[in-house]
């Protein structure tokens, strides 16, 4: 899907069945039926989702109005550090017994419904999660006019509920090195010299590129929209802080690690 496709101004909600993909990844590392036995969901969870990669896929449709999780915390506090650096809103659901399900699903559809009902700004949802559960709500969401983006892991994604989203992004893809969009050359690896900054406004700086070409489907990417999608990576940062005098001066500062031309109104950069 183009950016041409969607409007600039329109927000992003993201919407997270967070036990939902932790589940997933536990049982891909540790073994189908891992995470329901006794001694696997009812104990401190290790961290295995990154939070981030999720956090920067949603921000590359637009600013992130609405970042909320959903899943019963007590056996998730591992993850404090990582969800409070992505801003997600958490909300507790108890499960009514031992072998039932927390309703996180029914909670983030309702909540979902709700939402594109009252606020009109918001273009995008995401929803991060793997089961057919989501079906209904894709409906309500695609006739709203509002687009629907998901996420889930491929072993345990349900394939109805993936071809039922206008796009469905595999978790394991997000978390790899991306791929150059269909028809475009491929990435050239810049090799290690002097001239190739290795530091945080390079790493920012190649994120941004990666998923607005990703977003966009198209390696090249206006100059402008670099920086929009910086400060959404990262509201805070500061060119000043990494030693450039403006966003253009850093530009001029990274050259060795993408190539420019001229665009229609502005320049365009793509990754070596």
């Amino acid at each position: 899907m183009s950016r041409s496709d969607r409007e600039e101004n329109k927000s992003v909600a993201l919407y997270w069945d967070f036990e939902n993909l932790h589940a997933s990844l536990c049982e891909e590392r540790f073994g189908e039926g891992a995470y329901n036995k006794p001694d696997g969901r009812f104990k401190a969870q290790e961290p295995l989702v990154d939070v981030q990669a999720i956090v920067e896929l949603a921000a590359s449709f637009g600013p992130i109005a609405i970042n909320r999780a959903y899943c019963n915390w007590q056996y998730f506090g591992r993850y404090r550090d990582a969800l409070l650096q992505g801003a997600v809103e958490l909300i507790q659901l108890f499960s009514p017994g031992a072998s039932a399900k927390n309703g996180a699903d029914i909670k983030l559809c309702l909540d979902a419904v709700e939402d594109i009902s009252r606020f009109g700004h918001i273009g995008t949802i995401v929803i991060v999660g793997g089961d057919s559960d989501f079906m209904p709500v894709s409906q309500k969401i695609k006739a709203a006019g509002r687009t629907l983006i998901g996420v889930g892991a491929r072993k345990s994604t349900n394939r109805h509920w993936a071809k039922s989203c206008h796009e469905f992004r595999y978790y394991e893809n997000l978390v790899e090195a991306p791929l150059a969009p269909e028809g475009s050359a491929p990435d050239v690896p810049v090799p290690s010299a002097p001239s190739v900054p290795v530091n945080a406004a390079a790493e920012i700086f190649k994120r941004a590129i990666r998923l607005l070409a990703e977003t966009q489907g198209d390696a090249w990417v206006n100059k402008a929209s670099i920086w929009h999608m910086i400060k959404r990576l990262d509201p805070t940062f500061d060119t000043k802080d990494h030693g450039y005098a403006s966003f253009s001066a850093m530009v001029k500062a990274l050259e060795a690690l993408v190539e420019i031309r001229k665009g229609d109104f502005d320049q365009v950069l793509r990754l070596r």
